[in-house]
């Protein structure tokens, strides 16, 4: 397993480019998948090699549903990493998770209907584990990295994936509440099972913008969610997001140890040999050469 960090930075809302990054270079990356949300900006800071996606592509023109998360994950994988760190706009389903605090996500709870949600198919079937759907190293270390650019943070946070593009009803807001969702979305998912897929740890920033709907006033009157809300709170973030990536890269250990993650489709294949399919073997060559022989 690979020795040397390489760290997949995912984009979101608030978060277009990566600050300390030297040897610059944009590059355009082919997938079996499709096209990816944009060319992937290579670069290194320190001894540590990154690579940042904007999720939405550049300007954001690519909407939630239509995000195209398994070329997205692929082609990071094609680039190099070991490791995604996700940075998204999330709003906050809690009163102490206030616009502007960032939370650390632990768990999901997927809500999304119209999404590629897995790269193996019939022809190679297989179920990797989500009980733990995030890299617990690289989560302490986003924590630690928040914290030490004197940022709030909350750990532990279930995040709720909503299909969008439309914000939640009050209805719904109140549900998420009741099921224990802390924060709520609309891109972690499927790229966080994705990534489980193709063996990349994975850790998520959600930068709480609003509060939802679910929260009513001295008055009994509730406000609804705005984007220009949640743009200005987004360009509030912008700052300590980009010092964020910058700190926690730069106080990555030397050396990267082996994660469980970086196996866990040893045992997740079910499918007999003899009943593979040649062609989806060939577009799984990123994602599951090591399995495959390929690596």
């Amino acid at each position: 397993m690979a020795s040397e960090w390489c760290i997949g930075i995912i984009g979101g809302s608030g978060l277009y480019n990566i600050e300390g990054l030297e040897d610059e270079q944009w590059i355009a990356i082919d997938t079996p998948w499709g096209e990816p949300s944009d060319e992937i900006l290579c670069g290194r800071i320190g001894d540590v090699k990154v690579r940042f996606l904007p999720r939405h592509g550049r300007g954001h023109p690519i909407s939630p549903t239509e995000l195209n998360s398994r070329a997205n994950v692929d082609a990071l994988k094609r680039a190099g990493c070991t490791d995604i760190l996700a940075i998204s706009a999330v709003g906050s389903l809690r009163e102490e998770i206030e616009p502007g605090r960032f939370a650390v996500v632990e768990q999901f709870i997927d809500r999304t209907v119209k999404r590629e949600s897995t790269y193996f198919t019939s022809g190679l079937v297989t179920h990797v584990s989500m009980a733990d759907p995030v890299c617990p190293r690289l989560s302490e270390m986003a924590a630690k990295a928040i914290s030490a650019c004197r940022g709030k943070v909350a750990v532990g946070a279930t995040y709720i994936a909503i299909e969008g593009p439309q914000f939640s009803s009050r209805a719904e807001s109140r549900l998420y509440r009741q099921w224990g969702a802390d924060v709520i979305g609309m891109t972690a998912m499927p790229e966080a099972k994705l990534a489980r897929e193709a063996e990349l740890p994975y850790a998520l920033i959600g930068m709480a913008t609003d509060y939802d709907c679910w929260r009513v006033d001295e008055n009994g009157v509730g406000e609804a969610v705005n984007v220009a809300q949640v743009i200005a709170q987004m360009e509030a973030n912008g700052e300590l997001a980009r010092e964020t990536v910058a700190k926690f890269i730069s106080s990555l250990p030397k050396k990267r140890k082996a994660s469980q993650i970086d196996t866990a489709l040893d045992d997740a294949v079910i499918t007999a040999p003899d009943e593979h399919d040649p062609e989806l073997l060939a577009k799984l060559g990123a994602i599951a050469g090591r399995l495959l022989g390929e690596d």
